[in-house]
């Protein structure tokens, strides 16, 4: 299932952001983004959701990069196997909780390192969810401006970029009126 398509943006290099209402784990695409915390432990929300559906083989990744890394900082993102889940690869993005200071930074940072990563590995198209915005607390215009920045500056940093295709996936609700409000914003162009 592919979703409902509430915006669309092709950039110079010919390469899309999209956002979507629809279920991340259903998303079409080479890899998914899961909004994480510090330690990897995927306890509620959408991050449990992914684990639940990748199963024990990313639950066992997962473990074992904070066993060699330790705890991964807000404002960065790692890479684990998908497991179950239809895809290439999961990868882990930390967005900062409410209170950390410079949130809307910190989220910027984590979801460019989610890019680059995918990039790195020749992905073609990621999804992502919201970040940060649920258990985390980072207030919904922050959220919002961080998501459709980050993309922005992927694109305009990378013009040849393979990743082809960014998706943010989110439900019906109050933040998707407030990305939609944010978009002309950030593509007034």
């Amino acid at each position: 299932m592919a979703g409902t398509v509430i915006q669309k943006k092709t950039f110079s290099g010919g390469q899309t952001f999209t956002v979507v209402v629809n279920d991340i784990l259903y998303e079409p695409v080479q890899c998914i983004v899961n909004a994480a915390n510090g330690m990897l432990a995927h306890g509620g929300g959408v991050a449990a959701a992914i684990a639940e559906a990748a199963g024990s083989v990313m639950l066992a990744d997962c473990r074992e990069i904070i066993a060699q890394r330790g705890r991964i900082p807000s404002g960065h993102a790692v890479v684990s196997k998908a497991g179950s889940l239809p895809c290439r690869g999961l990868i882990h993005a930390v967005g900062p909780k409410m209170g950390e200071g410079d949130e809307e930074r910190k989220l910027v940072q984590a979801l460019r390192e989610a890019f680059d990563l995918a990039e790195e590995r020749r992905w073609k198209s990621l999804s992502f969810p919201a970040v940060s915005s649920g258990i985390f607390m980072v207030p919904a215009p922050t959220c919002a401006r961080a998501y459709l920045r980050a993309v922005k500056e992927f694109f305009a940093a990378n013009p040849m970029s393979l990743l082809r295709e960014i998706r943010l996936c989110l439900f019906m609700g109050p933040l998707l009126d407030v990305v939609k409000k944010e978009w002309a914003k950030a593509f007034a162009d």
